[in-house]
């Protein structure tokens, strides 16, 4: 790898633990006082989330803004309309895979649909709305920098799909918490990297994920009254009913 891909993942993780720092600096400056424990943490946690993305994001950013345009691969780059053709059909793709992912899980091995992780993601969003550009937008710009262009990019060029998809999968559910749902990181990370490889544009992935994880999250944002009742009633449904199936 690169002496700049290097520098990514170095501010990738010191973004990642940077919480460690930030959370007690926010409380030294006062910020939330006032507000209950129980609010004032997942606010605090909110807040700290969008300073540390957006500054994450803007330094990468500033690392690579000479290989924007560039592709990683052999070939030529995929042109502006096959390129935007590729990010609009990536978003239902998207989804598309995540939902059969999350199927077959259930099916074969009882795994409920749903992450605790993303629940917990969820709380903070909901202490600090505009945490959602860090969910949304900022977080998935730099996993799919970090995973798909550098990651996968730098094995795939000396390695083959399956291997270079492997590793970075594994490392991505690594970085989440969350084993459990490893069929779907393998799932959803071979959709972005099969768009990465037939458009030779970072770009794409980018796309399709962030129009992903906006959809997921404001669904979620908006509608999780309504969404906790549906799953109240579903798990209802299967106390009462042994062989019934659900899929949320």
């Amino acid at each position: 790898m690169t002496k700049n891909y290097w520098l990514v993942i170095i501010t990738y993780v010191l973004m990642q633990l940077s919480g460690l720092l930030g959370y007690p600096l926010l409380i030294w400056l006062g910020v939330g006082e006032g507000m209950e424990r129980a609010t004032r943490e997942p606010y605090l946690i909110g807040v700290w989330a969008f300073i540390s993305f957006t500054i994450g994001l803007a330094i990468v950013a500033w690392i690579l803004r000479n290989e924007w345009t560039k592709g990683d691969f052999r070939g030529q780059t995929a042109s502006i309309p096959k390129t935007v053709l590729w990010s609009v059909v990536g978003f239902p793709l998207a989804l598309i895979g995540q939902a059969v992912a999350a199927q077959i899980q259930m099916q074969l091995f009882g795994i409920q649909p749903g992450s605790e992780n993303t629940q917990q993601i969820m709380g903070f969003v909901s202490a600090f709305p505009v945490m959602i550009f860090a969910v949304a937008v900022a977080g998935p710009i730099l996993e799919e920098i970090i995973f798909r262009k550098i990651i996968f990019g730098s094995i795939y060029k000396k390695f083959n799909f399956a291997i270079a998809l492997t590793v970075s999968s594994l490392l991505f559910a690594v970085v989440h918490q969350d084993f459990k749902h490893l069929l779907i990181y393998f799932v959803m990370g071979g959709i972005f990297a099969f768009l990465y490889v037939k458009t030779n544009r970072i770009i794409v992935p980018i796309i399709a994920h962030v129009a992903m994880n906006s959809f997921v999250v404001i669904v979620q944002y908006v509608f999780r009254d309504d969404i906790e009742e549906m799953m109240r009633q579903m798990e209802e449904m299967q106390q009462n009913v042994p062989n019934f199936i659900s899929f949320f």
